[in-house]
């Protein structure tokens, strides 16, 4: 008889892509999401929850076909029948439901919407194939005032996470701008357009005489590689340039070097003009250049947009894993798209919104000393006697229903020190310890770990034998006294709880 092929055991390791996230980083998302969440609110917009899977059809952006039929996104078929794909953005949802409920949704819609999404992509350095993201829209309003107050509720939100003025800029530019720009060049739709867009993009890589290089013959790269360039006459990169080039000190100033650079083009003095009615209305709410500022270099992504085009990027440096310094750059964009509701209703409907990476600020304010790795665990009930674990969980429970974070350990109790051990692991400021002798005397003892670690560092033996960090108090002043340590230590919110 044939010996059974043992299955092997699978690998404990998480997908290429992907990652897991515990304690502090968990909460720090969820506080995050929560402040996000409240300036959203304020500003008059509601939650909506969408499904993470949608079809390959709704979502629009990737389709099937024979060799990779996921290719962009997660997807599978249902049942010979449907494809369907994680979402890889909330904008592509927030369309199709606007689309399904439009009649029974007031008009404008304003929504905001946070969660993961998934990308089927070649993975990196800090980037994964799933993340989170805060998209806020307003679906059915061509006014400018929709696009000007999504950028005063991105600023903001900014401040609100940690953020402070003159660590970020909020950038905008207007894609009928360029549009008006191509028109200027006589550039028309096909592959010479979209070589031109995509030098554009290249500017803050190249430069000036990168862009006249790539619009011409071509260029060398860092590299020694010659890349080939669009083909234009030398002449026809003017109008570019000049629109590149246009942000001047102030935006009135910048807006008339629009004006110059896209002169004669019906559509580009739309764009400059949308800008001109947005710099009006933020001026008017107080947002001034030294937070949102009209800036023709913002280029990224201009292809899906139909208008005004902005993103947040934070300004201060960091350094790299080589340790150079470098700008963090951006955390946030977002723009007009008023064709994509239209995908599903045959009828343009007008759309701006914005989408903020979560867990880029997150790791902006890691790198700025704003936030600690470090989390503060539960109070810890130690079992000196397994046979009274009633008694330990009456004092959870006191504890508890105080609103005072605790936990009783659940280990072996049989070695005292294990359970110290799991206290410092688990980052517990405070240890509740009574055995028999305490019982009896109706006192429990109470141990500072924050102060029995400082004094650690640094204490005699003697000074160490003394104890200092721990108290005896009487049973029923457990609250009052554990309150007490965690108060020295900060960690008590407004309303004595400790949560």
């Amino acid at each position: 008889m044939a010996k059974v092929k043992k299955q092997p055991r699978p690998k404990a390791q998480t997908p290429k892509g992907f990652r897991d996230y515990f304690g502090a980083e968990v909460s720090e998302r969820a506080d995050m999401l929560r402040t996000i969440a409240a300036v959203y609110h304020r500003y008059g917009f509601d939650a909506l929850e969408s499904s993470a899977v949608e079809t390959v059809e709704a979502l629009g952006k990737f389709l099937p076909d024979v060799d990779r039929p996921n290719e962009g996104v997660f997807a599978w078929q249902e049942d010979d029948s449907d494809w369907l794909a994680l979402r890889y953005d909330l904008t592509a949802p927030l369309a199709r439901v606007y689309a399904q409920n439009r009649n029974d949704l007031p008009t404008p819609y304003r929504r905001f919407a946070m969660g993961p999404v998934w990308r089927n992509e070649k993975p990196g350095p800090g980037r994964f194939r799933q993340f989170y993201q805060c998209d806020a829209d307003t679906v059915g309003s061509a006014s400018m005032a929709a696009d000007a107050e999504i950028c005063a509720m991105l600023s903001d939100t900014l401040e609100a996470v940690g953020i402070p003025r003159g660590d970020y800029i909020v950038r905008i530019n207007n894609r009928k701008v360029l549009n008006g720009v191509l028109e200027v060049m006589g550039v028309g739709e096909g592959e010479t357009r979209e070589a031109v867009l995509r030098t554009i993009d290249k500017f803050d890589k190249v430069g000036e005489s990168g862009v006249r290089e790539l619009l011409g013959k071509g260029r060398l790269d860092a590299s020694g590689a010659y890349i080939d360039g669009v083909g234009l006459a030398p002449e026809s990169a003017d109008p570019v340039i000049a629109f590149l080039t246009s942000r001047a000190d102030g935006n009135s100033a910048t807006l008339a070097n629009l004006r110059s650079a896209i002169e004669g083009s019906t559509i580009g003095e739309a764009g400059v003009s949308e800008l001109e009615d947005m710099a009006a209305l933020l001026e008017a709410q107080g947002y001034g250049p030294d937070r949102i500022v009209i800036d023709p270099a913002v280029v990224r992504g201009l292809g899906y947009y139909t208008g005004p085009v902005f993103e947040a990027e934070l300004t201060f440096e960091i350094t790299d894993e080589k340790g150079r310094p470098r700008q963090f750059g951006s955390v946030a964009g977002g723009g007009r798209y008023d064709d994509l509701v239209a995908r599903f209703t045959g009828q343009t409907v007008p759309a701006v919104g914005v989408s903020i990476g979560v867990d880029r600020l997150l790791a902006a304010l890691r790198a700025k000393g704003r936030l600690s790795s470090a989390q503060n665990g539960p109070v810890v009930i130690t079992v000196m006697d397994r046979d009274r674990m009633a008694d330990y969980q009456e004092i959870v429970a006191e504890l508890r229903n105080e609103n005072i974070r605790a936990e009783v350990y659940l280990g072996n109790p049989k070695n005292f020190g294990n359970q110290l051990k799991y206290a410092d692991r688990r980052g517990s400021p405070v240890a509740i310890i009574q055995g028999g002798d305490e019982q009896e005397k109706g006192v429990v003892q109470i141990k500072d770990l924050i102060l029995g670690a400082k004094i650690a560092e640094n204490a005699t033996l003697e000074e160490w034998k003394e104890r200092p960090s721990q108290i005896e108090a009487p049973r029923a002043e457990l609250v009052e006294r554990v309150r007490e340590i965690l108060s020295t230590h900060g960690l008590l919110a407004d309303d004595g709880s400790y949560v």
